[in-house]
């Protein structure tokens, strides 16, 4: 668990710590509760509010300059439905089927408060989801634009330029050893 700037406060709590990859200047608040079972990447300059969680058991990546908000839930694995077995992770193999799968979440995105990440989501880069949706694997935001609700909906396009402009003047920055962003 190695890493530069790697903030984690007390009261997070972090299950199978071996499987999770560390970005640089990672910050996971108070009450974070991921479950890595499988491994989970969070690139660098990631952080992760307050009362979320990664569960489930399947992989989750987060790239880099990504957010997620308060509350948010990102869940990783699920029940199969379509065979005949009992339901619950109290239940032991072979009686139940649990489906595995991967959430991916993208560079430059931001996660919105209290919203549900079911499995199989894919949110390119750049994307924004407001506070209190839902995405399903079948959900197809598209990349540098911001949506919203449950059905997630398209609501307009993020500066994709301005901001990766932004991005590589920040790297700049820090090759040439100037501090910048760091009055949080």
């Amino acid at each position: 668990m190695e890493t530069s700037n790697l903030q984690i406060f007390p009261l997070t709590k972090l299950a199978y710590p071996e499987n999770i990859i560390f970005g640089d200047r990672v910050i996971l608040d108070d009450y974070v509760f991921i479950v890595a079972k499988d491994t989970v990447r969070l690139g660098n300059y990631v952080h992760i509010a307050s009362f979320t969680s990664v569960t489930g058991g399947g992989k989750f990546h987060i790239g880099d300059y990504s957010t997620l908000s308060s509350g948010v839930r990102i869940i990783t694995g699920t029940e199969d439905l379509d065979t005949p077995g009992l339901l619950g992770s109290a239940v032991p193999a072979p009686y139940r089927q649990p489906i595995r799968s991967e959430v991916r979440i993208g560079k430059h995105c931001m996660i919105g408060a209290n919203t549900v990440i079911l499995p199989g989501a894919d949110i390119p880069d750049g994307v924004v989801i407001g506070a209190g949706s839902l995405v399903l694997a079948k959900s197809k935001p598209g990349p540098w634009s911001i949506w919203a609700g449950n059905p997630l909906k398209y609501f307009k396009d993020r500066p994709r330029d301005a901001i990766l402009a932004v991005a590589e003047q920040f790297e700049k920055d820090l090759v040439e050893g100037v501090v910048w962003g760091t009055e949080n």
